[in-house]
């Protein structure tokens, strides 16, 4: 049976990093928001998702949703979110499933999901990792990466569980500050999942 390793980490912290040495290991990693985004311009997904925002223009004129705005819209509002987990969430379920089916001759496999702690993501998983780094480092890398301020950082940050938390839920922690350090963690943690 393939083991699900649960990947996850807050904004900045280096996560896709993590994921994309465990791909060039040659082990499978699945990126929840991803196949998320793959989801989102699904026709009939689209005019569902039109339905929760009926006076608002979430899709744009090359027909595919805007997810910025969209993001924008539900990021103080709780029912909405929960509208739109609802169409995304069992989809991405169902997509998972289909591709750990594609994998099942993999000894374990990386489950990438950001916010994997905060929907109780772990109980589906035989272990979980996460990247972590210290706050400052993490708001240089997303000030770097997008076009965002640093305020804006901070309001992500706060809205996801507090670090010490998933600390706690999490079977191993990856500090990811120095990447060789981090690259070394990640080829010990390779040998100790073949074992598991």
């Amino acid at each position: 049976m393939t083991k699900i390793i649960g990947l996850t980490g807050g904004i900045g912290s280096g996560k896709t990093t993590v994921a994309n040495y465990f791909a060039s290991k040659g082990i499978p990693v699945y990126i929840a928001d991803e196949a998320a985004k793959a989801i989102m311009n699904d026709k009939i997904v689209i005019e569902e998702v039109k339905a929760i925002f009926p006076d608002e223009n979430v899709v744009q004129n090359n027909g595919f949703l805007n997810r910025k705005l969209i993001r924008e819209l539900v990021f103080n509002n709780k029912s909405k979110l929960n509208l739109l987990n609802r169409i995304i969430h069992p989809r991405v379920k169902s997509d998972f499933e289909n591709w750990l089916n594609k994998n099942k001759k993999s000894k374990f496999i990386i489950k990438e999901v950001a916010i994997l702690f905060e929907t109780n993501g772990q109980q589906y998983c035989d272990a979980t990792i996460l990247v972590t780094a210290p706050i400052e480092t993490r708001i240089k890398r997303v000030l770097e990466r997008d076009k965002t301020s640093r305020e804006n950082i901070l309001q992500i940050i706060n809205n996801q569980l507090p670090e010490e938390e998933k600390i706690k839920l999490a079977t191993y922690v990856i500090t990811n500050e120095n990447l060789n350090i981090t690259y070394k963690t990640v080829d010990n943690l390779i040998e100790i999942l073949k074992k598991i």
